[in-house]
């Protein structure tokens, strides 16, 4: 796992350029800073986000955020040599041969996957165990990004709920001149962190955990191909040939 610094850069850009504008326009970080608008927003974004899953995929979503700062260092021509070096011992020695050399594999998903095949099962059992993993891992991740995408659905919209709230407290104290300005304030400020949280946080979340996911979904199904070419103790060149067009064709839909 290594920092993944777009990530860092794009949340401290996109909250910095507000506040620098801000500041640009002759305001001061001070009027950015509501206690009352921000318990409007996010405790209201929370808890309609909350209303609307349950707690485990809340938790799910929450175990997910390293995954929008970290990045795993994914390297598909190195796993195609690894498979091929597993494809040649198998041939020479046969499949029981590779048992010491799983040991060694850092991946989980391609360990599992050649326990499989020294445990005799067929190619079909064998495909079908792990793409069920790969739905699995798909549907947990698909589900996590929309906790966040529905989180900034919400957000906007409870922006400007406490933006009506402050005019509402303004409307209120129209006689009072000294209550004025604070309502005023949170209207607006409000309505910054709805939409501001949305745009900025929220959404850019949940689609980097679809991104992150493709991206391991498409180094399985790579890893899935190498196993059953090991399996099945295919020529290795036919099999390089075959990964390698699966690397092409991903990478020409990219």
């Amino acid at each position: 796992m290594r920092l993944d610094f777009a990530a860092v850069i794009g949340i401290f850009l996109g909250i910095g350029a507000i506040v620098g504008g801000n500041l640009i326009e002759g305001g001061t970080s001070a009027h950015l800073v509501q206690y009352a608008a921000a318990l409007i927003v996010f405790g209201g974004t929370f808890g309609a986000t909350l209303l609307s899953f349950s707690l485990r995929d809340i938790r799910r979503a929450l175990a997910s955020l390293p995954l929008v700062f970290q990045t795993k260092q994914h390297n598909p021509d190195q796993i195609i040599e690894q498979v091929l070096e597993l494809l040649v011992k198998a041939r020479k020695m046969g499949l029981i041969a590779l048992q010491p050399e799983i040991m060694k594999i850092e991946n989980p998903f391609m360990r599992k996957g050649l326990n499989l095949v020294i445990d005799g099962m067929n190619p079909a059992m064998i495909r079908d165990i792990l793409y069920q993993e790969i739905t699995t891992y798909e549907d947990s991740l698909k589900q996590a990004s929309r906790v966040y995408e529905s989180a900034g659905g919400y957000a906007p919209t409870i922006g400007i709920l406490g933006a009506v709230l402050g005019l509402i407290a303004v409307m209120k104290n129209v006689t009072d001149p000294s209550r004025i300005g604070s309502g005023i304030a949170v209207a607006f400020v409000a309505t910054i962190y709805g939409v501001g949280s949305a745009n900025l946080i929220f959404i850019p979340i949940a689609k980097k955990i679809i991104n992150r996911m493709h991206e391991e979904v498409f180094i399985r199904e790579l890893i899935v191909e190498g196993v059953l070419g090991i399996e099945s103790g295919v020529n290795p060149y036919f099999l390089r040939t075959r990964l390698n067009a699966f690397l092409a064709d991903r990478e020409t839909v990219a």
